[in-house]
């Protein structure tokens, strides 16, 4: 109808005014409708565009704050390897707030040093040589312990851990005696110590003169300073000084014994702690008395270092030296001086005859304790053999050391190695002379003696070592802590990786204050240290629950063994502890290693006692132990079904021979070339099935761990395997690798030679005589075995450590598998020292 309307209105031709007025209002609708329709479509794209405009700022945003958020992540991951478990310390009683342990013998890797348990401690120490045996590079200085010194012997008789120690050094035609006492009541700063020094040609046939030096060395960061004071200046010549850690003290040398034949002193800068001998050794002059008679001396302050002057004018080293005639004996006294006015007498540690006696009371003491705690007498043991034991411990005690500094640390998220958190260590250590640092699998073996002498020591121990917990949960197996004890590490072992474990030991020693000292903890606010320490622990437990965990419900792996390297003969598990012992021969993250699910077992189970003991919720470590103990479930992952041993299960073949690959044809004119390195060659392709070819400690852990029923007849198999000479066993001890075993003393490459298959292992046999005594008192099939091959083993374990210690001096690292003998470095008053345990039954 509007169209019809519209023609009519048309076809009216000029009819008038009204009709072209309907027409202009008709072209202004129809404009303005126009123009809306163009603004709708316009404000339409503009809306449009400005969601768009937003869209790609929200996208754009979110993928700017994804990719912050990555690199964030990845930033975070970086820095956990190196970030503490928390701001909480464990060592509350730091320093001089327990002074009775402020001053030590806590330089193990010295012949005789002390220092203070402060980061950043002066320290001192004794060198010697005899004038007719220096040679080139200070070849002839006795300075820190070296297997290459090949003294006859050296070890402390008697140590307390806390007041005073007695050392005997047989280096012939010598023998050097040294001791001190500590003395800190009454005064600041841990008090005055008298050190003694004796020496006395024991063959009156060779030299007659010995050349002592005492020296006194700040660390590059000891808030403080030192200078001698000379004869000629001073009645009371010494070294003086003052330090943040120590206030003013006094150091003074007393002549009680013999005649002294030339003295003289270095004052000068040491580039390094490290550097102590090679700085001594570069300033030695010669010098001719008033008769003629030569020596050799030091040349006294010294304020240019190679010719120039030196940036550090300040000394910080000063080495007395003293030329005796033989006999002769030598008090050193340090007197701290702070606290004191002008008007007041300052008293002075003892010498002479005091000192003497105060010693001997000191040693009286000594021994009466140690035959409360041991009763090795009362048992029927000889003089000799209570004076070995007595040696034994005092060994452990006097190598217990306090080092501050930084391991070096890498993960999978670091490119590169990072330092750690600087932090202080007390620790006891395996070896003065070879391992003079910590190692964490080697001080839970550490603290099963010490905890038995001191529970406090030890207790102290544990704390520093879960201070070195980072927030992961894990600790570096291998503490390399300052300048002394970097030196003496190679390069390639100093990084340490997270991803890399070590044998939780100290849950072992937390077993045995658990159930032996469980009194103890009750008293002197123990318990509260073990509160603090709980939430460390958990943590460590979970580290290993979940980073060491294999890809089958129950089993576990070490971290760690190298997958591609062509030398070895069976690639190392350096983490378990063992290091060479075989393991399946192409490591593989499928395999399962069955010690360390063992270590697992008894982790959750202390966690189990410890969170009952404490009231903490235990129910989930229980169950935890529950399945990682059921014989069924360890019977379905690791019992080979035709050996009946427990054994690892990985890719494996026995198939393997290092040889040599053909050299290269030398070209025309050339020289001849290097024989190329000896490779491992596999004549079969690996399979993945049980390691049981291979027989030894790893195939133990179920019954070293006490983890097997009493009545397991597999349990009666491996007893009878043990106690088989042509497997594991001999009459010096239990060997780490049965004679049968396809690497049994085979080097692990041309260089290596074998260490962990076949000889004889203390710490181990330790667990197994452990075990013995737990199955030999549950009634059943196995407890007479266990109790007859208990009492032989501990016999001959004890018997051949104590005649080897007769024969050389020395407690070994390893033993001999077909004579006995000590081998590996010396001494080794580690877990060796167990001995003492084993001697008195307490396990």
């Amino acid at each position: 109808m509007a169209r019809n309307t519209g023609a009519a209105r048309s076809s009216s031709g000029n009819s008038g005014q009204p009709a072209s007025a309907a027409a202009a209002a008709a072209a202004v609708a129809a404009a303005a409708a126009a123009a809306n329709s163009k603004q709708k479509r316009s404000t339409r794209f503009n809306l449009s565009s400005k969601v768009m405009m937003d869209k790609w700022k929200t996208l754009i945003g979110c993928i700017s704050l994804g990719i912050a958020s990555f690199f964030g992540y990845v930033g975070y991951l970086e820095t956990r390897v190196n970030t503490p478990f928390d701001n909480q310390k464990m060592v509350v009683n730091t320093g001089l707030d327990n002074p009775d342990l402020y001053w030590g013998s806590y330089r193990p890797l010295t012949y005789f040093g002390m220092k203070t348990r402060d980061p950043h401690s002066l320290v001192m120490g004794l060198m010697w040589y005899t004038p007719s045996s220096l040679g080139h590079g200070g070849q002839g200085i006795r300075h820190w312990c070296e297997q290459g010194d090949n003294l006859d012997g050296y070890g402390w008789t008697h140590h307390d851990g806390r007041s005073f120690g007695v050392q005997e050094i047989q280096d012939l035609p010598y023998e050097l005696k040294t001791s001190f006492v500590k003395y800190p009541a009454g005064k600041q700063y841990g008090g005055d110590w008298t050190a003694r020094i004796s020496v006395r040609n024991t063959t009156r046939a060779w030299d007659k003169s010995i050349s002592l030096i005492w020296y006194v060395a700040l660390d590059e960061r000891t808030n403080g300073h030192i200078k001698y004071v000379s004869d000629e200046k001073s009645p009371e010549p010494g070294v003086y000084g003052e330090t943040q850690g120590l206030g003013e003290f006094q150091v003074r040398f007393h002549a009680m014994k013999g005649k002294i034949l030339h003295k003289s002193y270095l004052s000068t800068v040491a580039p390094s702690l490290s550097k102590l001998k090679d700085t001594l050794f570069s300033h030695f002059r010669a010098f001719a008395d008033k008769r003629g008679n030569r020596f050799i001396g030091l040349p006294g302050e010294i304020v240019f270092q190679n010719g120039l002057p030196s940036s550090n004018p300040e000394p910080n080293f000063i080495a007395i030296q003293i030329t005796a005639e033989v006999d002769f004996t030598l008090d050193i006294t340090y007197q701290s001086t702070s606290g004191f006015t002008l008007s007041e007498s300052i008293p002075k540690p003892p010498t002479g005859r005091a000192y003497t006696e105060s010693l001997q009371a000191k040693i009286s003491e000594f021994d009466q304790r140690f035959e409360e705690k041991f009763q090795l007498k009362s048992r029927g043991y000889s003089l000799e053999e209570v004076r070995f034991a007595r040696n034994a411990l005092s060994n452990m005690l006097g190598g217990i050391g306090y080092f501050y500094g930084s391991s070096r640390v890498q993960s999978v998220h670091t490119k590169n190695p990072v330092p750690y958190w600087k932090a202080p260590l007390y620790t006891a250590v395996p070896s003065r002379s070879f391992f003079p640092r910590g190692f964490l699998w080697d001080e839970g073996f550490h603290g099963l003696l010490i905890s038995s002498w001191d529970i406090d020591i030890e207790l102290d121990i544990i704390c520093h070592w879960f201070d070195l917990l980072n927030v992961e949960g894990w600790i570096p197996r291998e503490q390399i802590l300052g300048a002394e004890a970097m030196s003496k590490v190679p390069e390639e072992f100093v990084t340490q990786r997270n991803s890399n474990a070590n044998p939780p030991t100290f849950f072992l020693t937390l077993r045995k204050l658990l159930t032996s000292h469980r009194k103890e903890l009750s008293q002197e606010g123990r318990l509260a240290t073990l509160e603090r320490l709980y939430p460390r622990i958990q943590a460590w437990f979970n580290w290993y629950n979940t980073t060491q965990k294999g890809d089958l419900m129950g089993s576990y792996l070490w971290r760690g063994r190298n997958t591609t390297t062509q030398r070895e003969l069976n690639p190392k598990s350096l983490s378990s502890g063992l290091d060479d012992y075989p393991r399946a021969s192409h490591p593989t993250d499928r395999e399962r290693h069955l010690d360390l699910r063992c270590w697992v077992a008894l982790a959750a189970s202390v966690m189990a006692e410890l969170s009952t003991l404490l009231g903490k919720d235990d129910v989930k470590y229980y169950e935890t132990a529950s399945y990682l103990t059921d014989n069924e479930q360890l019977n379905r992952l690791h019992l080979a079904p035709y050996s009946e041993q427990y054994a690892d299960w990985g890719l494996h073949t026995d198939q393997v021979m290092l040889k040599r690959p053909p050299a290269m044809a030398p070209q025309r004119g050339s020289h001849p070339s290097q024989q190329p390195e000896m490779v491992r060659v596999s004549m079969e392709q690996p399979t993945y099935q049980f390691v049981d070819t291979t027989f030894g400690y790893v195939n133990l852990f179920p019954l070293l761990l006490e983890q097997l029923n009493h009545d397991s007849p597999y349990l009666t198999k491996m007893l009878q395997d043990l106690r088989d000479p042509q497997q594991l066993w001999t009459k010096f001890g239990l060997r780490s690798l049965s004679k049968r075993s396809p690497l049994y003393m085979k080097r692990n490459t041309e260089h290596d030679p074998p260490y962990w298959r076949g000889p004889i292992w203390i710490n181990i046999n330790f667990l197994a005589v452990r075990a013995l005594q737990h199955y030999g008192k549950i009634e059943g099939p196995n407890a007479a075995l266990a109790r007859e091959i208990y009492t032989e083993l501990r016999e001959n374990l004890v018997r051949n450590i104590f005649r080897q210690y007769q024969k050389s001096g020395y407690l070994w690292e390893q033993y001999d598998d077909s004579t006995g003998e000590g081998k590996g470095c010396n001494p080794f008053t580690g877990w060796t020292a167990t001995v003492v345990l084993l001697m008195a039954e307490q396990f």
